[in-house]
């Protein structure tokens, strides 16, 4: 059995772990519940584009957008988002996982430290790795979304993919890999739209809109504001993630932490009670032995 004094300094160990954990855990909790607010504050904005879409659809036979066009492909374009920090769970490892199953050629873009150091270390072809804030506003995504259009639009990737965490709730996060571009048709499109906005497919504003110049060019500007906000909604999902999962992390030690300093204070006084009987064993014998 570990003496008192070993045991003692591991009770203070414990229970400055737990006290860290505890603040980590609030703290992973405040930001949760920004990081969440944000994600849901874009959901007006995508039902005015799927409603927009909904309207436009209708009218228009043929579009001709490079974002809808069909081609071989060669390369994939795939962004991972990760986290820049560790202590939340096996979310990056999920994330990984995914870039393992890539077998195909493929150009990868980075957001996050841990995913820029993990495509590093497996020697994957890395163009560019960016840096987000906890603010994260859309200008600090911007030029990854930017990037990564040039370069599709100029036949260095002929796809656009992006692995995340996508946000469920608090408990559960899924690793995805989400195809962005190319968009496979009009409809599919739409539908697309719909479902990210919430909507029912085939949900319909049956309000008279008038579209100037005309539905094709306005179509034809509101693609890249779709992709766009898919991309953004995406990072803002990624990092509700984060927060989400380094809280429960940091719960989990917390609880484990205190069962933990349960059970040695337990043997603390186990081991205490110990050594006072057997102070007290030797002093009575040693009076039996005087009294003889």
């Amino acid at each position: 059995m570990a003496s008192t004094r070993d045991i003692r300094r591991r009770i203070k160990s414990v229970k400055n772990t737990r006290q860290i954990t505890k603040a980590m855990e609030l703290v992973a909790a405040s930001k949760m519940k920004k990081a969440q607010q944000a994600a849901l504050s874009g959901r007006a904005y995508a039902q005015l584009l799927a409603k927009m879409l909904a309207r436009l659809a209708p009218r228009l036979e043929e579009v001709k957008h490079p974002y809808l066009a069909q081609r071989e492909v060669k390369t994939r374009g795939i962004l991972l988002i990760t986290t820049d920090k560790g202590l939340c769970g096996p979310l990056n490892a999920n994330l990984f996982k995914l870039v393992a199953e890539v077998k195909t050629p493929a150009k990868y873009f980075s957001i996050g430290r841990k995913g820029t150091q993990f495509l590093a270390r497996v020697k994957r072809d890395l163009v560019a790795d960016f840096h987000v804030s906890d603010k994260l506003a859309f200008a600090e995504v911007k030029p990854v979304i930017e990037l990564m259009v040039k370069a599709y639009l100029e036949g260095e990737i002929d796809t656009i993919e992006v692995i995340y965490p996508r946000f469920r709730n608090t408990l559960v996060q899924e690793p995805r890999l989400r195809p962005v571009l190319p968009l496979k048709s009009l409809t599919d499109f739409l539908a697309a739209a719909q479902t990210d906005a919430g909507q029912a497919a085939g949900t319909v504003d049956e309000r008279d809109m008038k579209f100037e110049p005309s539905a094709t060019e306005v179509l034809e500007a509101i693609i890249p504001f779709y992709v766009n906000r898919l991309i953004y909604q995406l990072v803002l999902s990624a990092r509700a993630s984060e927060h989400s999962a380094r809280m429960v992390a940091m719960k989990t030690a917390k609880d484990n932490a205190t069962k933990l300093l349960g059970d040695l204070t337990l043997e603390y006084n186990k081991a205490r009670q110990a050594g006072i009987t057997a102070e007290i064993l030797e002093i009575a014998a040693a009076q039996f032995a005087t009294a003889a």
